[in-house]
């Protein structure tokens, strides 16, 4: 009796209907995320208008989701690990779309604060997540592509946060951006329907039945053909010997956990940063509020572009070269902004060149985070990796906020960035040893046991 692995099953699909069809059910979830977080930074020079806020209570309005996201993607990744990706993505989305809509009736800055906390416990899920299905769903050689294409997804929900908001908070006020985050709420419904779980948790589960029922519905879509599979013959990789979160601090382990949480620290710092401040930044430059708005959008278009473009480049020289580059990129584009002089098309074009570098950067990272771990520990790596990294986020804001009030003016408030991309850049270096470009799941699980 011949052995067979999921891996090669997979692959021998290629890219098909099912990989398009896992790419746009996630890429829509992705979307809703990345609105819940960046309408904050649109309607935060309202809030801070109507309660009366100083600078770092400003700061902070972008922070309190993204403390619930550390809380809330620490948990996610074990118990996604335990009960399966599709019912922790579906349960995710409905807590934090539920928990926005009392945000509308806010009556001060505590409320704010309590609600957005415990929706980003929701929130923080759905990253991790959808970066774990997505390794799990597509085929070896275009893993890393997908993953940051999916991530691309988010900045989509950036600029339509941005384009939301133009409208709503000239209009109709700010408290109308957050009734729309409920929205989701009505796509939890139909995801939990429609998403399949993973092969792969099945398998390491033990439960290869299931798994080769589910094998053999990815053929259907992929094909229109079934095989048949003997349920015996499926290999699995040597089951760690560690799993959940301590696994992560074992030997065979640390390298690779030291280097994505650094790198990724770095960067939801500079990001968050960059994104929570731009358009009080733009304002206080001069700007109209349409135009301050409509760079902070650009940017955001300009993520998309480079979210799309670092999975091919990753495939193309290897994970580690594009991580490591990445963070280069970072600094130069950061310099540009600081010194960038007063005329609006050069604010424009610095600006969006800035947006495509360090959200270039914070998506090198994303398929290491997946290819690092095995799966019976992998959405808890990818969680925990990203819940650590939101903590950079979360108090970016803040501190970048201290530094605003100490008035050094313009240029400090983004040369600052250049020291969270330079330790990005030397954690890639130090910590990042093993190129996992064209090497399937299985393949690197195996590698793990030996």
């Amino acid at each position: 009796m011949k052995s067979f692995s999921i891996s090669e099953v997979m692959d021998s699909f290629g890219v098909n209907k099912f990989t398009w069809r896992i790419f746009f059910l996630l890429g829509l979830a992705m979307v809703f995320d990345g609105y819940d977080y960046m309408i904050v930074s649109y309607t935060m020079p309202q809030i801070a208008d109507e309660w009366l806020l100083n600078e770092i209570q400003k700061g902070s309005l972008s922070s309190w989701s993204l403390f619930g996201l550390i809380i809330g993607g620490a948990f996610a990744g074990i118990i996604s690990d335990k009960i399966g990706r599709r019912k922790t993505l579906v349960g995710a989305i409905a807590m934090y779309s539920l928990l926005n809509l009392p945000i509308f009736f806010a009556p001060n800055f505590a409320f704010f604060a309590t609600f957005r906390v415990l929706a980003g416990l929701g929130l923080g899920a759905c990253i991790p997540v959808v970066t774990t299905i997505f390794s799990e769903s597509t085929p070896t050689n275009r893993r890393a592509l997908f993953i940051t294409f999916g991530m691309a997804w988010m900045i989509v929900g950036w600029v339509l946060a941005g384009l939301i908001a133009t409208w709503c908070v000239s209009t109709i006020g700010w408290r109308w951006c957050y009734l729309i985050a409920g929205v989701p709420f009505i796509y939890s419904i139909y995801l939990y329907f429609k998403m399949p779980e993973s092969v792969y948790w099945y398998a390491s589960k033990g439960r290869k039945e299931e798994a080769i029922k589910q094998l053999q519905n990815i053929e259907k879509i992929a094909t229109g053909k079934v095989s048949e599979y003997d349920a015996d013959a499926l290999f699995t990789p040597p089951k760690p010997a560690v799993v959940g979160p301590k696994a992560l601090f074992t030997k065979k382990y640390i390298a690779i956990t030291a280097g994505v949480w650094l790198t990724y620290f770095m960067g939801c710092f500079t990001v968050y940063g960059v994104n929570a401040w731009l358009p009080s930044l733009m304002l206080e430059k001069g700007l109209e509020l349409k135009s301050a708005y409509g760079l902070a959008i650009a940017q955001n278009g300009a993520a998309v572009i480079a979210n799309c473009s670092t999975g091919f480049v990753a495939e193309a020289i290897g994970r580690r070269k594009n991580l490591i580059g990445s963070y280069v990129l970072g600094i130069i584009a950061v310099v540009i902004m600081a010194f960038v002089g007063g005329h609006f098309v050069a604010i424009l074009a610095a600006n969006i060149f800035l947006g495509f570098a360090i959200n270039y950067s914070i998506t090198a990272v994303q398929p290491l985070m997946a290819e690092g771990y095995p799966t019976e520990i992998r959405n808890t790596g990818v969680s925990w990796c990203q819940a650590f990294g939101r903590l950079g986020g979360a108090l970016a804001p803040i501190v970048a906020g201290w530094v605003i009030s100490l008035n050094l003016g313009y240029s400090s408030a983004f040369l600052f960035y250049v020291i969270p991309l330079f330790i990005g850049m030397l954690a890639a270096i130090i910590f990042i040893r093993e190129e996992t470009k064209g090497k399937s799941l299985d393949e690197l699980a195996i590698s793990k046991a030996d």
